[in-house]
């Protein structure tokens, strides 16, 4: 209800926190109930001449260098009228934000709640400003049309807000479901670049109720057109999967059965977290990322849930997927699933059903790393190492139309084609280019691998053991050796369900085999990865036969999982830390490595300048493992200010990657893909996964003296001069530092 300026009487009912989520401070808590006026926090005024109670104390941040009120500061706001002046005045480039480029006064005069909005305060200053801006546009949305605003909410501590908003509205912005309710979304896929794009749902022959349930469906609503199929077995054949993109569709992610407001039985899908806002599909390693952020928000639910969906993945799809589109059947990622499980079942493993849980996600992981990483062509059988190398025919058609216009053209003309025609002449086999069957040999691989793209890769992809992928297959076999040893009493049967191919009834699993298998990988990865001159682990070119010499950040990958000797780990972390990490944290990759850039050979998003919230992560968690503690902090603490304070400068952006050398506009990436996450109006709606989680995991790494300083935006050079300093006066504490 808004707020009616004569009541000035109304005594609050609602101990509202001033930190709430938008759906509480600006929703839920301005809804009629049974037609009475709802007395809420924001539709009181406070009057100097009365105090309110608040039925408790209110909780404030604890600050210890923050100015303090004694009556916090209230804001009298009509909604619209203020936003458009705020725009008009601040908003000088016109992009519905309010940043460091914009050359307005940065400064805004408020009415205050106290004085019934007759006395004004300034609020001053892009971040308080952009603060405005963002709870405004949430305010309307809510249908707001006057409001109450606490002054906390435009002054608050960056790092507490952005941590905030991760968990309150940023993870909840990503969650996603795919039942009836939202099929007709989700189900359209917007690469789907035939002449009648439509909802299309392919279901396996493993989930006959799921067939049944979106059937019933399509029946009830006949409008969305929603195209329900029956998935072949098996569903990986290349050729199969190219004849699916004519009639491409979303790939069934695992469901519950539930009690509907009907009193009946009925599906809904399991949630899970996407990557970013544009997305609705379940992707892979981006969720293991998430997960990490999603556990420390105690979030185990989502997890548990996206671990459910990659097990339905595994069994019926023989993998997790790139994402569950058809066109990615024969694709996977990183895997990560047993990493994933663990970090769960650690914290549910006092839960009735926590061993069943734990039982099926290892069937699941142990199933896919036989059938996929270990058999050809992934499997390089000389080295014994896997390789990113998945099946394919044809053009890759999740690109845009014209993506690979110029490295299909030449063909075109030289078959006297259009390229359209060339393009499906080509598809089906009809001319033969080897040439381009190794390029796009090579392209899935590089999409295969998560880091699409990267001269690292490039037109190699298919040919590399790389080091990050074998350093999570030596930490899935680690963990599968330990779960089944100290979980399940050193025996693990394989169901026929999860049997992988080639495999006898009656299989088990024992401790032993799994051991001996992390064993032989550390020390092929020794033997063929390793450069003891060079101090780091590099990729293997299996076809011929040699070390490439490309410096990446994956090094820390081998950290993560625990491969190298504690004496390897010792030769490496100061090469390789002085080689990558710069102002923002650790470059995706040496800049010589890299080579150099120009129009003719334009920058690749996973090569320097650009740092990665993966990278970032694992390498703490390697060189957390080791010991290097105080490496960790200072990386951490590196990439969070470079993220804070994108945060603070451009109105709360939080995006997919960042260029790790610019200290004032990361965000700004000039790579082949841009940025995720930056294209918004007005308030900032989900962050960016892998980075949301980055934020909050890495803040957990930080003591609290640097979260302190992270606070006030001070470099990681400028806190640790301040520390150098007070080390030198013995009567200096950590309270006592300034930044």
């Amino acid at each position: 209800m808004d707020y009616d300026p004569n009541e000035l009487t109304r005594q609050q009912t609602v101990d509202l926190d001033p930190y709430a989520s938008a759906d509480i401070y600006y929703g839920q808590t301005h809804k009629n109930k049974a037609g009475s006026r709802v007395r809420t926090y924001s539709t009181i005024i406070e009057s100097p001449s009365r105090k309110f109670s608040f039925g408790k104390e209110h909780r404030g941040r604890r600050t210890s260098h923050d100015e303090s009120h004694s009556q916090p500061r209230r804001f009298l706001i009509p909604v619209d009228e203020t936003l458009k002046r705020l725009l008009a005045s601040e908003d000088t480039d016109n992009n519905e934000q309010i940043t460091i480029d914009d050359l307005g006064p940065k400064v805004l005069a408020i009415g205050t709640a106290a004085s019934n909005g007759f006395k004004r305060f300034d609020v001053r200053g892009t971040y308080p400003l952009a603060n405005l801006l963002q709870e405004l546009t949430l305010a309307k949305e809510y249908g707001r049309k006057n409001i109450i605003l606490d002054e906390v909410r435009l002054t608050e501590n960056p790092v507490d807000r952005l941590s905030r908003l991760i968990k309150l509205q940023f993870w909840p912005g990503l969650t996603r479901r795919i039942d009836g309710s939202n099929i007709a979304q989700v189900g359209r896929d917007p690469k789907d670049w035939t002449d009648d794009p439509r909802p299309r749902i392919y279901v396996p022959k493993g989930a006959p109720e799921q067939y049944a349930y979106y059937c019933k469906i399509a029946k009830e609503q006949p409008e969305i057109r929603l195209d329900v199929q029956w998935l072949k077995d098996p569903c990986d054949d290349p050729a199969y999967v190219r004849d699916l993109n004519n009639a491409p569709g979303l790939l069934a992610v695992a469901m519950e059965e539930y009690i509907n407001d009907k009193g009946e039985k009925d599906l809904r899908g399991l949630p899970f977290v996407v990557p970013g806002g544009r997305f609705n599909e379940l992707y892979g390693w981006d969720s293991y990322m998430e997960s990490l952020g999603l556990l420390v928000n105690d979030r185990i639910d989502l997890v548990k849930s996206m671990i459910r969906n990659f097990c339905f993945c595994i069994k019926h799809y023989g993998k997790i997927l790139n994402a569950n589109r058809t066109y990615y059947l024969c694709r996977s990622q990183p895997p990560f699933l047993t990493d994933m499980v663990l970090r769960v079942y650690e914290k549910i493993k006092h839960e009735e059903g926590a061993k069943n849980f734990l039982r099926v996600a290892m069937l699941a992981a142990i199933k896919e790393y036989h059938q996929v990483w270990m058999s050809v062509p992934r499997l390089d059988p000389v080295s014994g190492l896997s390789r990113y190398r998945p099946g394919g025919i044809g053009v890759p058609p999740e690109t845009e139309a014209s993506h690979f216009t110029h490295v299909l053209e030449p063909y075109a003309k030289k078959h006297g084609m259009t390229h359209d025609e060339f393009v499906d002449a080509y598809n089906y086999q009809r001319v033969i280019e080897p040439e381009l069957d190794e390029y796009f040999l090579h392209d899935r691989a590089v999409r295969e691998s998560g880091h699409d793209t990267s001269y690292r890769l490039e037109k190699v992809c298919a040919n590399l053991a790389t080091v990050d992928l074998n350093s999570c297959l030596f930490k899935i076999e680690s963990d599968i050796e330990r779960v089944i040893r100290c979980e399940f009493d050193d025996r693990l049967p394989i169901p026929i369900d999860w049997l992988p191919k080639g495999f006898a009834p009656g299989h088990v699993e024992t401790s032993a085999v799994w051991e001996r298998r992390a064993r032989r990988r550390r020390k092929v990865m020794e033997k063929y990865m390793w450069n003891e001159t060079k101090g780091m682990y590099f990729d293997y070119d299996t076809l011929h036969k040699k070390q490439t010499s490309y410096e990446s950040a994956t090094t820390f990958w081998t950290m993560w999982a625990g491969v190298p000797t504690p004496r390897q780990a010792m030769v490496m972390v100061p090469i390789a830390l002085s080689k990558l990490e710069v102002f923002g944290g650790l470059a995706s990759g040496t800049e010589e490595s890299r080579g150099p850039v120009g129009l003719d050979r334009p920058n690749r998003q996973w090569d320097y300048p650009f740092g990665w919230a993966p990278q970032q992560i694992l390498a703490w968690v390697g060189l957390q493992r080791y010991g290097y503690n105080d490496e960790v902090a200072r990386l951490a603490y590196r990439w969070l200010y470079m993220v804070t304070k994108a945060f603070v400068d451009f109105n709360g952006v939080v995006v997919e990657k960042y260029d790790v050398t610019r200290p004032i506009d990361p965000h700004r990436v000039e790579a082949e893909y841009g940025n995720q996450g930056a294209d918004f109006k007005g308030v900032p709606r989900e962050g960016f996964g892998w980075v949301n989680a980055s934020y909050v995991y890495g803040l957990t790494l930080l003591p609290a003296h640097q979260r302190r300083a992270l606070g006030t935006l001070t470099t990681w050079d400028t806190y640790q001069h301040a520390v150098n300093n007070a080390l030198e006066d013995p009567l200096t504490d950590d309270s006592d530092i300034e930044f």
